[in-house]
C-alpha cells in the first residue's frame, strides 16, 4: 500500500492513494484548514475500519445491522491516571475513547458480538499492536 503525501503551501498536504487525492492542514493560525489535521485523519482511519469490519461481519453471520456510528476522542494522559497503561508512571500515553451505536433489530448477545469484533479491525490492532516506523530519505 503505498500512500504519498506532499506540501502544498505552508503546512497543507496533499495525500494520494491510488486514484484518491485529499487535503491536510492544520487549524488556521499554522494553516487555513482547508483539511482536517493529522490526529482527525487517523481517528477517521480507525472509525471506518471499525464501521467497515462490523458491516462485512454482521453481513456473512445474516444480522440485521443497519447502521453504525463511531465516536471517537483522542488526549494524551499520564499513565499514572490510566488504570491499564504499563507505561513509566510519569510518561504520557495515548488514550483514543471509542464510543460506538448499532442500529437495526439485533440481541444484547449480537451487540456484545459487534463490539467485540470492532476492536479487532486491522486499524485498531495496528494502533494497540507493537508498530515500527522506519524512515529514509529519498533522493
Amino acid at each position: 500500500m503505498d500512500i504519498v503525501g506532499r506540501s502544498i503551501k505552508d503546512v497543507q498536504v496533499e495525500i494520494t492513494a491510488r486514484q484518491h487525492r485529499w487535503v491536510a492542514d492544520e487549524a488556521v493560525g499554522p494553516g487555513d484548514d482547508q483539511g482536517p489535521n493529522p490526529y482527525e485523519l487517523l481517528l477517521g482511519a480507525l472509525a471506518a475500519c471499525k464501521v467497515m469490519t462490523c458491516h462485512m461481519y454482521a453481513e456473512r453471520k445474516g444480522w440485521p445491522l443497519e447502521d453504525i456510528e463511531v465516536r471517537l476522542t483522542t488526549t494524551k494522559v499520564y499513565a499514572r491516571d490510566c488504570e491499564d497503561c504499563v507505561s513509566d508512571p510519569n510518561a504520557k500515553v495515548d488514550l483514543i475513547e471509542s464510543q460506538i451505536r448499532f442500529q437495526g433489530d439485533l440481541t444484547e448477545e449480537q451487540l456484545e458480538r459487534l463490539t467485540v469484533i470492532s476492536e479487532r479491525c486491522p486499524v485498531h490492532r495496528t494502533l494497540t499492536s507493537e508498530t515500527k516506523i522506519r524512515t529514509t530519505r529519498l533522493e
